[in-house]
């Protein structure tokens, strides 16, 4: 699951029955976690792409995540060129490398991660598997369908393995922002079924661990307190 620093973050994944986690950085810093829990280091944008960033993910992690939805100006914010460009430093660290994970339309014909993986077949770049976020704004029983009919046209485009790097329900664009406790709750419990009997989809991450800052979609609230969604997730597991 994606996270961040909260206080009780080591025994609220500890508790969450979690395999791996990330936090959009090259290294954990200060989010300890159990042995039993891998980390997984990410090159969040184009700034991020060192030698000295590189070198740290090699040391944190066995498997390398790509730029974080580069097709969203307030995110990393890259063209598919600058993507293009950087990508060989990525794959001279030798680890495993997801793509860059867009924030929507990953199957779209013409798309951004379209547009990259024709530019990085085309140089003969390697890109192990296809790194995906999906948020759903239909609280309804549909949700489940729609997030397998998307992840399901992506395999069918790429044939690449897919990692699942965030989801919920969330409605960025509307009112209200998130389904009740119990909608949430019931959805992790629905998705994660759906999930397991995929054979293309190797991991998936729920955003996120804590449920601070503002997100209702979290598991744990400080404290390692858990949430309605986090005890399904736990439940799930």
């Amino acid at each position: 699951m994606g996270a961040w620093y909260f206080t009780g973050f080591s025994q609220a994944l500890a508790d969450s029955g979690a395999h791996w986690y990330y936090n959009w950085l090259s290294s954990p810093g200060d989010l300890k976690a159990p042995a039993r829990v891998e980390f997984v280091p990410m090159v969040w944008g184009p700034t991020l792409a060192t030698d000295a960033n590189l070198s740290q993910a090699k040391r944190s992690g066995r498997v390398l995540l790509g730029f974080n939805e580069p097709d969203r100006p307030d995110q990393a914010n890259m063209t598919v060129e600058q993507a293009l460009a950087l990508w060989p430093r990525l794959e001279a660290t030798g680890m495993p490398l997801g793509s860059p994970a867009p924030a929507s339309g990953a199957a779209t014909p013409g798309g951004w991660l379209d547009r990259f993986m024709s530019g990085a077949a085309a140089r003969g770049y390697r890109v192990d598997f296809i790194a995906l976020h999906w948020y759903g704004s239909d609280f309804s029983n549909a949700a489940v369908d729609q997030l397998h009919r998307y992840l399901q046209d992506t395999y069918n485009r790429y044939h690449k393995p897919i990692w699942l790097t965030e989801y919920a329900l969330v409605n960025f664009a509307g009112s209200p922002r998130y389904p009740s406790a119990g909608r949430q709750a019931a959805f992790v419990t629905e998705s994660t079924r759906m999930l397991a009997g995929l054979s293309y989809v190797e991991r998936y991450a729920w955003f996120a661990l804590p449920a601070t800052r503002g997100w209702a979609t979290g598991l744990y609230q400080p404290g390692a307190r858990r949430t309605a969604t986090g005890t399904a997730f736990r439940a799930a597991d």
